[in-house]
């Protein structure tokens, strides 16, 4: 039996770890807030007290944290590359950016340790239901190791080599936080006419503005629930990273910035870190008061 090692079990992290134990696998789990690992034993998942203790019999090894500071901090700091087994690969699910998953792997590589950056996109229900589209960059070598584990998660596909998961990620979320932005502007609009919003998103369905964040998050603006699938600060930071990535490519990317911009006012100047990424809806509405 193949086992794993899954390092940060918060809002995405817990359900993954349900799936891959559904799918038979051995899962030892760590959080830094012990309480949200331990609640997963019922779940059949083995409690490990430090990362290291996690990741010493483990074939694979998963990061689903913060950023890439946090990252680091599990491969270099809590011993995670000292204590893993030679031949483990670490698949980082984080979102963190290119250049950091390439360091990462260069870390791990002297330990003979495989490293994969394997993004996710889907947002919590994507995890609940085992349906997240995973962006993976490695060698191939190393997905074939962890592809069957990836796929009890969703769907992976290896976009190429080191950081290509992390970049296609940060693309992901340009198009995630332009269309949300769009899709915000034609709620308000319906609203402001006296439209009920809903019934204009089942209007839209099978056109080719129809769309998952339509869906979703139209709907989550409709009824103004903004409790965090995807928090706004993540969003940011995403956006962040990508801007920064294009600029090393030299590239301009102009609706990115513009979103980039607009998360930037949300979570900064009117305190929505912690609400869902369709809070920037509330960003539009407060543009109207000027």
């Amino acid at each position: 039996m193949t086992k794993i090692a899954f390092l940060g079990t918060g809002l995405m992290g817990a359900p993954m770890v349900r799936n891959l134990l559904k799918a038979g696998f051995d899962v030892a789990v760590w959080n830094r807030t012990a309480n949200k690992a331990e609640a997963l034993v019922v779940d059949g998942a083995t409690l490990a007290f430090t990362p290291a203790d996690a990741v010493a019999a483990a074939d694979i090894i998963i990061t689903m944290v913060s950023d890439g500071a946090a990252v680091r901090a599990l491969i270099d700091g809590c011993g995670v590359a000292r204590s893993a087994r030679k031949g483990a690969v670490l698949v980082d699910m984080s979102s963190i950016k290119p250049n950091e998953a390439r360091a990462h792997r260069d870390l791990l590589s002297p330990f003979g340790i495989g490293h994969i950056d394997a993004p996710v996109s889907g947002g919590t229900k994507g995890a609940t239901d085992g349906t997240l589209a995973i962006m993976a960059g490695g060698t191939e070598e190393d997905f074939a190791k962890v592809e069957a584990a990836l796929s009890a998660m969703g769907r992976p596909v290896l976009v190429g080599p080191s950081g290509s998961g992390q970049l296609s990620k940060l693309a992901n979320q340009g198009i995630v936080a332009t269309t949300i932005g769009i899709v915000a502007e034609a709620m308000l609009l319906m609203k402001a006419a006296g439209a009920d919003m809903n019934k204009f998103r089942d209007a839209l369905k099978g056109g080719f503005a129809d769309s998952v964040i339509l869906q979703q998050h139209g709907k989550r603006m409709a009824d103004e629930n903004f409790v965090p699938g995807g928090r706004s600060a993540l969003q940011l930071k995403d956006l962040n990273n990508l801007i920064e990535a294009a600029t090393d490519l030299g590239l301009s990317l102009p609706l990115s910035e513009l979103q980039q911009g607009r998360f930037h006012r949300l979570v900064h100047e009117m305190d929505g870190t912690d609400l869902d990424h369709a809070g920037l809806y509330l960003e539009l509405i407060d543009r109207q008061k000027k």
